[in-house]
């Protein structure tokens, strides 16, 4: 056997060069199959490593999609810098659903109290915002690993006119083999992270030399603890008189309305230290960190039913 065929007989693919592999595929079948395509980035991890995929699917020409947000008006301020910064650097189009509006024009109705949160209010504005600019296909940054309803969709998850999602009606996919049809008012969400977990994440963020919103690493900030979740004080958070406010070295896993997304105790300021907590860790991020999936057994699964990403 010569050396070249040697060579070419031993050559395998590390983890993340498969894994981005896979999600440049998906990316790509996308563009090709869909007319109005849009990525949604809220400047957290996964959409971060979701523009980078991007990025390299298409170089050297510009990403042929917009990218959206589904603005709460609650938003941690450290992330919406970074994702106006970020975008600016990348000269796309980015596309703001606002929350906020949705309130304004009395389309949602803001709850109030102890769990009072924006998040499950995004829904409408996501649908409207897909239905105004006509979206056919909608690129998320959700894994399979971070909670169980996440665990049930598929790679390309169908959405009918009403923009709602049924589990039991998921279509096949065999290979890499994705049916990408869908009727005037329907679409699909693409998951092209599907089969990351948080420690490949982390590990192609070091890999790539990816820039994050601060919060991703230790920090003092005053929080409070809630059913064992350090929430940030701020004016958008209902606290209670026994909810006493302390400062503390912390960091996100996930970013996301500040009424629910919950801080961990750390001292990890460096990537390496950030990823060697993650590989310790046995909790999901969503499980440690986020207050809206608590609030029962299926909560995600009833938002993304109604149409949530």
């Amino acid at each position: 056997m010569s050396q070249a065929s040697d060579a070419v007989g031993r050559y395998q693919l590390s983890q993340l060069d498969f894994l981005e592999a896979e999600a440049i595929f998906i990316m790509r079948e996308v563009a090709a199959e869909f007319e109005r395509p849009v990525l949604l980035f809220s400047g957290g991890k996964d959409s971060v490593v979701m523009l980078r995929i991007a990025e390299k699917a298409f170089w050297p020409a510009p990403i042929p999609f917009p990218v959206m947000h589904v603005d709460t008006g609650h938003n941690f301020p450290e992330v919406i810098e970074f994702r106006d910064r970020r975008v600016a650097e990348l000269g796309v189009r980015l596309i703001v659903a606002s929350v906020q509006e949705q309130i304004d024009a009395g389309k949602v109705v803001e709850t109030t109290g102890r769990w009072a949160s924006r998040n499950r209010l995004q829904t409408a504005a996501l649908l409207e915002a897909i239905e105004e600019n006509s979206f056919d296909a909608a690129f998320g940054g959700a894994r399979r690993d971070e909670e169980k309803a996440r665990a049930k969709e598929r790679v390309f998850s169908f959405r009918d006119e009403f923009g709602q999602w049924d589990p039991k009606n998921q279509r096949p996919e065999l290979w890499n083999i994705y049916n990408t049809r869908v009727n005037r008012g329907e679409n699909i969400r693409v998951f092209p992270l599907s089969n990351w977990t948080e420690l490949d994440v982390w590990n192609y963020i070091r890999r790539e030399e990816l820039e994050l919103p601060s919060i991703y690493f230790a920090h003092r900030r005053r929080v409070f603890e809630r059913d064992g979740i350090l929430l940030p004080e701020s004016p958008f958070v209902t606290r209670d008189e026994d909810e006493e406010v302390f400062e503390a070295s912390v960091r996100y896993r996930t970013v996301g309305d500040m009424t629910c997304t919950g801080a961990v105790l750390s001292t990890a300021t460096e990537l390496d230290e950030v990823i060697a907590e993650i590989a310790a860790t046995r909790i999901t991020e969503r499980g440690q960190t986020r207050a809206d999936d608590r609030s029962s057994e299926a909560a995600m699964e009833d938002r993304k039913r109604e149409g949530y990403f």
